[in-house]
């Protein structure tokens, strides 16, 4: 038996194979422990937001030894379970993990952490003993299982969990989400399968980022950007459904104080695109794979096609919504993605698509065209972007009064 202390992660290129218990924990660091603040992890409960994972026998292990979401192309396997919210018993900014698991050589497990911060609204998914961006009373823990050999499965057998506040140094807190011009590339994949689990479909409204930071669940868009060409004439809003391109921990939207990889590359600038234009980590992903485009996002063929009208990969303007801050809401149709106009009417200009489940911004309101929708009649129109309005009665707010300032 091995005892370590890590950050969020059992490797067993560290750990010798075979049964081991970790600590996944920072530094040492003076902290405070509320009460009612440790628990131990389900890992029998298996449901609609775990991808490739069984709790069958007491040990969560993958379910398929060989199957890997679309963009992670290698021989192994791997898998994530996500634990109902767990209320703790005073605000807290650290959870920490001790992990028992069998890990032969190979094979590695994450342990990943995020808080909620308001109704619709969570901080990014951080490793375990690592302080969140503020102190939160609900919180939730991402079991991540991985392989890179066919047939060999790590198994988890208890993770046990504990709450405590630390001192932070740096504050994340912004008004504005952040914004950057990367270069896109059209996924396509119809028919494979997403990291969150998700089925591609023909046209389908979802993007990939390198990182599983701001991997939304399926049916979820808890994590969701704002994609719009260049010259601002149409945007989409999509929840992140997938990890790529390229890169699968590369959060380059961060500053380097939090960025998990490439801290000495600027905020904004995804490893891939300095790795293709000036040959950065030898011109290698960080699967050794030799990066043939500078992308830092992958778009659904329907962003590509149908929100922005893009005929080739190229440039575009992302907005990482999950970092600004002030009321939210999500949108929620039938399925199809509804439009973006360019004022509060139904005949106004369309701007672009607001995908099914994609969590908004909301600037300000107005009062404009009456719709009756999901959520009843309603003259309220809600500013989401510069120029881009979509009706309040298909966005779940929690309140059928607006939850922003009158524009």
């Amino acid at each position: 038996m091995i005892r370590i202390k890590m950050t969020g992660r059992v490797t067993a290129a560290v750990l010798a194979a075979g049964a081991v218990t970790a600590l996944a924990g920072g530094p040492a660091q003076a902290a405070t422990a509320p009460s009612d603040s440790n628990w131990t992890a389900d890992l029998s409960t298996v449901d609609t937001d775990d991808v490739n994972v069984t709790g069958a026998g007491g040990a969560l292990t993958l379910t398929d030894a060989a199957w890997h979401r679309t963009e992670r192309v290698f021989a192994g396997s791997e898998g994530s379970l996500t634990t109902a919210v767990h209320k703790l018993g005073s605000a807290s900014n650290r959870v920490s993990a001790e992990l028992s698991a069998d890990t032969p050589k190979g094979t590695s497990v994450d342990v990943d952490v995020r808080g909620r911060t308001g109704v619709n609204d969570w901080t990014e998914w951080t490793p375990a003993g690592t302080a969140l961006k503020s102190a939160v009373s609900e919180v939730q823990v991402r079991i991540s299982l991985h392989s890179t050999t066919d047939g060999v499965r790590p198994s988890v057998k208890s993770v046990a969990l504990s709450a405590d506040s630390v001192p932070q140094a740096n504050a994340l807190a912004a008004t504005a989400a952040l914004t950057y011009k990367i270069y896109a590339t059209r996924e396509g994949l119809t028919g494979q399968t997403t990291a969150n689990g998700h089925v591609i479909t023909s046209r389908d409204h979802f993007v990939a980022l390198p990182s599983g930071r701001a991997l939304s669940g399926k049916g979820s868009g808890t994590y969701t950007v704002r994609v719009c060409k260049t010259d601002g004439s149409r945007c989409e809003y999509a929840p992140v459904w997938d990890v790529g391109p390229w890169n699968t921990k590369d959060d380059y939207w961060n500053p380097a104080s939090v960025r998990a990889e490439y801290k000495d590359l600027p905020q904004g600038q995804p490893e891939a695109y300095a790795a293709y234009h000036n040959g950065y980590n030898g011109g290698k992903d960080d699967l050794g794979y030799k990066v043939g485009n500078p992308a830092g996002i992958d778009l659904g063929d329907g962003v590509f096609y149908d929100g922005l009208g893009m005929s080739d990969n190229g440039n575009v303007n992302v907005t990482y919504l999950w970092t600004g801050s002030g009321p939210t809401g999500v949108v929620s149709t039938a399925g199809d993605p509804m439009n973006v106009r360019a004022s509060a009417s139904t005949s106004a200009a369309v701007k672009g698509l607001a995908a099914n489940y994609a969590k908004v911004n909301i600037e300000c309101y107005v009062e404009g065209d009456t719709v009756a929708g999901k959520f009843g009649t309603t003259n309220i129109w809600d500013r989401i972007g510069p120029n881009n309005y979509v009706s309040d009665t298909y966005v779940q707010t929690g309140s059928d009064d607006p939850v922003a300032p009158h524009c």
